[in-house]
């Protein structure tokens, strides 16, 4: 039998001529030309490792695969199920999806307006009298639950938990209704859960139709059918019927609807629960967990068994108290703490020994636990509150832990929280409580107008010390600005210069001197000019 080679780079391919090759080579040679090009071409197929079938470890590893919605359309509602009793029911999920709202959001995302002041030509003065005035504007609707249509929460609280929904569930949608209620701002917020939006009557999905979104040619939403009703409740008998709400408003072009979800492919309409790559390992780790609580508790019971001649001890039982007294004949047999049972006539005892506590337990959790992490972009210290190790190793994963967290912050400013502000603003400047000149005439403005940041939770600091030392130095190098600094601590620049020249007025005012050394934290004596032009200190002779 021939062989046939060809040198592809530096690998070498080999094709062996075999019976069949032999036989279609005589018959026509043509044929036998394309079968010995086909068969090179499935030779250079192999040449990735992972991609063998030949290999044993992979043979039998044939993944199907899909557009991304036909991959979803079947095991989305499981995966949110498990998702949702993975954290009602197993401690790391809970506190995985805990401490990710906990960082990401905390008590809420803070506006700061940010008006360009160059394409609106606003002087300094006047930029920051329209910022005010619209942040003032803003707390007005955001800080009472009057934001929320359930008149429940409150749009710090709304913020949270449309954040916790994206992750248990994959998605959330929020509606924005207008409703009248006497107050100065009809938009509202309706958080829908991703059950809710559906196909009516379950119909199948199509081509523009899938799952209870319709899209247009180009992949963009244009409708959201929403269910009245949860489909599982067993509360409601009233009968199910769907609204279809117009994902944009037809006259002011404004969005209806904001579906909150993480894209991962392109084309993808449903969202996935965060927890979705470590459902196995979690539901795995948490059953492994029950088990080795459970054999520790057996382990630790202490029990008594009387055995005589006659089945019969000489002593009552029921003397010494009912939950730790029992006999042989007792149809209802467990074990007991600090129990004493009664063995009948000719009956033994046989123990298992459980060996526990396992010292094993922990070493192959935390093993676990890393993977988890990994896959979660949680480092493992951060994922069980673990800091034990040196400061240099906890501060590598508090920096790389929030380089999720700043992501992720910032993906919910620009999918949620700006996607509200732009309507509500919108309403604002319409209804004449904030004046915007050009708003509505030209694109450019608006944009101008509408600019802003949100500030959320600080950063923890392991050693405030060498932080507080870090800033100063980036101060006096140029390289950040006493306003980002303040940011990175969770607050507002303006509000604490603000606050700062209150508390120097009042502590002059009180004859104490606000101005400290930083070196040796001691106050600066202020000068002033005396009559003899010699400088003194303005505390002398208080």
């Amino acid at each position: 039998m021939a062989k046939f080679k060809a040198k592809i780079g530096k690998e070498t391919v080999t094709v062996q001529e075999n019976l069949i090759d032999r036989a279609v080579n005589f018959l026509n040679p043509n044929w036998g030309a394309r079968r010995l090009r086909s068969r090179f071409a499935l030779a250079l197929s192999q040449m990735y490792f992972g991609a063998s079938t030949s290999r044993r470890s992979l043979s039998e590893w044939k993944p199907q695969d899909s557009d991304p919605n036909s991959t979803l359309q079947f095991d989305l509602d499981t995966m949110r199920q498990r998702s949702r009793d993975m954290i009602r029911n197993i401690p790391i999920a809970t506190g995985a999806i805990n401490t990710v709202c906990t960082n990401v959001v905390g008590s809420g995302l803070a506006l700061q307006a940010r008006v360009d002041r160059s394409i609106l030509n606003l002087s300094d003065e006047q930029a920051d009298t329209w910022e005010s005035k619209v942040e003032s504007e803003w707390s007005l609707f955001w800080d009472t639950n009057e934001v929320d249509a359930s008149r429940t929460l409150n749009g710090a609280a709304l913020t949270e938990l449309a954040f916790r929904q994206s992750l248990e569930n994959g998605e959330v949608f929020i509606n924005l209704p207008r409703i009248r209620r006497g107050g100065p701002y009809d938009l509202k917020l309706q958080l829908v859960e991703a059950d809710r939006v559906s196909n009516q009557n379950n119909e199948a999905n199509t081509d523009t139709l899938f799952m209870g979104i319709e899209k247009d040619e180009y992949g963009a939403p244009v409708a959201y059918h929403v269910c009245n009703q949860f489909p599982y409740t067993t509360l409601s008998m009233k009968t199910m019927e769907w609204k279809v709400i117009q994902a944009y408003g037809s006259k002011t072009g404004l969005r209806n609807i904001i579906h909150l979800f993480r894209v991962l492919r392109p084309g993808q309409t449903r969202g996935i629960p965060y927890l979705t790559p470590v459902i196995e390992s979690l539901k795995q780790l948490g059953r492994y967990s029950e088990s080795e609580l459970m054999a520790a508790v057996i382990s630790s019971m202490l029990t008594v068994f009387i055995k005589t001649e006659s089945g019969e001890s000489d002593f009552d039982i029921a003397e010494m108290g009912a939950e730790t007294g029992a006999k042989a004949g007792d149809k209802d047999i467990k074990l007991g703490y600090g129990s004493i049972i009664d063995l009948a006539k000719g009956e033994d005892i046989t123990t298992v020994n459980p060996q526990r506590p396992n010292t094993a337990f922990d070493p192959f959790v935390q093993a676990i636990l890393r993977q988890i992490g990994v896959a979660l972009e949680l480092p493992f210290e951060i994922l069980i509150k673990h800091f034990t190790a040196s400061y240099s190793a906890a501060r590598s994963a508090l920096l790389e832990a929030w380089k999720f967290f700043n992501a992720r912050r910032q993906w919910l400013a620009i999918n949620f929280c700006q996607q509200v502000y732009e309507v509500w603003l919108y309403e604002a400047i319409a209804s004449g409580r904030i004046t915007a000149p050009g708003f509505f005439n030209n694109p450019l403005i608006r944009k101008a107008y509408s600019a802003a940041e949100w500030v959320g939770p600080a950063q923890g600091q392991i050693d405030p010390v060498k932080e507080v030392s870090a800033a100063e130095k980036r101060l006096a190098l140029s390289l950040t600005t006493r306003a980002q600094e303040v940011a990175a601590l969770g607050g507002d620049w303006d509000s604490v210069i603000a606050q700062v020249k209150k508390e120097r007025a009042q502590m002059m005012a009180a004859g104490i001197n606000p101005d400290i050394d930083p070196k040796t934290s001691q106050p600066v004596p202020a000068k002033e000019e005396d009559e003899a032009g010699q400088g003194g200190n303005d505390l002398e002779g208080a």
